[in-house]
């Protein structure tokens, strides 16, 4: 191997190491694939099972009624009564996606019918009860 002398450069390398920016983008995909369940948000409630068939979903307002019987419009909790006075304002959000009820199946069956009623009033037809699949056993 020839020895540089003092005035002689080294000569630039111009490739670009890519195995580090392949690890990176390695551990970004494992930490996305990790938290993208997590992101899914919502109140947690406990949907009765049927045997409904599955739709499409879309983008509308969802209200939640947990098995104590709060209301969450998305996830803004409140009482059946501010539900009832600040709906007509929520129900702009709805849109043509209409609303989607999601009562846990323990909720007071009166608070889900108020629900529906308050929903009803404030002049949305298209209104969506959210179930889980019921499982087959074979």
């Amino acid at each position: 191997m020839r020895r540089r002398t003092h005035g002689e450069r080294t000569p630039l390398n111009a490739d670009i190491n890519v195995v580090s920016l392949i690890d990176v983008m390695m551990l970004l995909l494992v930490i996305f694939m990790m938290t993208a369940p997590l992101m899914q948000g919502g109140v947690d409630v406990s949907l009765p099972k049927t045997e409904a068939r599955a739709l499409e979903p879309k983008g509308g307002l969802v209200v939640s009624v947990a098995a104590n019987g709060r209301v969450y419009a998305d996830e803004t909790s409140m009482s059946l009564s501010e539900f009832k006075a600040s709906f007509r304002a929520l129900s702009s959000r709805a849109g043509r996606d209409g609303v989607y009820v999601r009562a846990d199946q323990g909720a007071p069956y009166g608070i889900v019918a108020q629900v529906l009623a308050t929903i009803q009033k404030a002049g949305i037809v298209n209104v969506g009860l959210v179930t889980e699949p019921e499982t087959i056993q074979p």
